[in-house]
């Protein structure tokens, strides 16, 4: 396929989460500005289920010609693998790095009947209720599933694992009550947070995030050793031509760097972090890595 007839219809970024919390937000934030890039239409596909695996199904057996593409979250991309055995995909084999996107912190949202004010706190009364509490995940294999598993082992403390179809109906029942602890990224708590419907203990990265300036880090908070960091990036079927890989590359990084699309992540507590097809390969490989270290050490098992 010669690059200057691509594209040459609308391209399809398939989303493997349901509407609604950080890997949508990330596949929206870029749908628009790179139609106009592109000059071509950008359709955002949600295909939640399956733990993401419906979608990475999808994409990895669709015709390699750069119209279906994979906004690709980085729990189901390195944990599923480690998590799920004779998974119908290979992270590196059926999948060509086009470009990272975005990068986010999680925060530790809870719901406000959990009687504790601050990290120390909550997790003493983690100790002293074994069992009490449940926590939502976006679906086992979830960087929330792999990150309060790995919250429990460090502290010492047990909740039961509730697993949802994304961020959206999990959010719901936090909210209600039903189940009382999320760790997620802020664009799915970030509102409620703010409005005083939910309690934020910490955020999980190494600094504070500017929407949420008044909440500590981990390491502020009394516990240094829990970090989580999310990613998300664009991939294409294996066996896509160069040229191809390389126009959806440039025409990315143009649309990133738009000044109004840094606004926009701003709003939605997510950070732009635009690298190329060799640095994505890269973080994948040393994310399978270490997941499939942190699930074995902290005894992850599929639900």
């Amino acid at each position: 396929m010669a690059q200057d007839a691509y594209p040459s219809k609308p391209i399809a970024l398939i989303v493997p989460n349901p509407p609604g919390g950080f890997v949508d937000a990330s596949a929206r934030l870029l749908s628009e500005p790179l139609s106009r890039v592109a000059n071509q239409s950008v359709v955002v596909d949600n295909r939640g289920g399956g733990s993401g695996n419906v979608a990475y199904q999808a994409v990895a057996r669709a015709k390699p010609d750069g119209y279906t593409l994979l906004i690709s979250y980085s729990a189901y991309h390195a944990g599923n693998p480690a998590l799920t055995p004779n998974l119908p995909w290979d992270p590196v084999k059926d999948f060509a790095p086009v470009a990272l996107l975005t990068v986010a912190t999680n925060v530790i949202a809870v719901h406000p009947s959990v009687p504790a004010t601050n990290l120390k706190e909550f997790i003493a009364f983690l100790k002293q209720n074994p069992a009490k509490l449940n926590y939502a995940s976006q679906g086992n294999g979830s960087l929330s599933h792999i990150g309060t598993e790995v919250f429990k082992q460090q502290t010492g403390t047990f909740m039961t694992h509730i697993p949802y179809r994304g961020s959206g109906p999990a959010v719901q029942d936090v909210l209600s009550g039903q189940v009382q602890v999320f760790i997620t990224t802020p664009p799915s708590v970030m509102g409620h947070v703010q409005a005083g419907k939910l309690k934020a203990f910490a955020v999980t990265g190494d600094k504070r995030s500017p929407q949420m300036p008044q909440i500590p880090t981990t390491a502020e908070a009394g516990l240094p050793g829990f970090k989580l960091e999310a990613w998300v990036g664009l991939f294409a079927p294996a066996g896509t031509p160069p040229a191809v890989i390389a126009k959806l590359t440039a025409d990315v990084k143009r649309a990133m760097e738009l000044p109004e699309v840094k606004t926009r992540a701003d709003a939605a507590g997510i950070e732009i972090r635009y690298q190329g097809p060799d640095a994505l390969a890269q973080l994948v490989k040393s994310d399978l890595a270490y997941w499939s270290k942190t699930i074995k050490a902290a005894g992850i098992k599929a639900d």
